[in-house]
């Protein structure tokens, strides 16, 4: 799957950055179909995907290196200084807050959820 990198336009925006990469629309788009410019939380994440045609897994996997991760998820980072939506793909971490990397951004607990294309 190709990503296009989205950064995120506030602070409490990450979802609906992480949500404009892997569905290819504009955050404001997302936010206005989420009805949500604020934080998101998982159900929210998940009804857009799954609206979206996406399939996400329900199983919260607790994730210590990225070999665990597969091909494309969904991430929750605690970071330093909150919880925080990240997007993986292929071997890229795409960070609506700190960019494209090659590594976890900073964080003690990951947890990911599995997405896939729909049919």
């Amino acid at each position: 799957m190709k990503i296009q990198y989205v950064h995120e336009p506030t602070d409490l925006q990450c979802g609906q950055a992480v949500l404009a990469m892997v569905s290819g629309l504009t955050v404001d788009r997302v936010a206005a179909e989420l009805e949500n410019e604020r934080e998101t939380d998982l159900r929210e994440m998940k009804g857009f995907l799954r609206r979206h045609g996406f399939r996400i897994s329900d199983e919260r996997i607790l994730v210590r290196d990225r070999e665990d991760l597969p091909p494309l998820c969904l991430l929750s980072l605690e970071t330093p200084r909150c919880w925080h939506w990240s997007l993986y793909c292929e071997g890229l971490f795409y960070d609506p807050e700190h960019g494209i990397l090659h590594d976890f951004p900073e964080s003690n607990r990951r947890y990911c959820w599995k997405i896939e294309p729909g049919e």
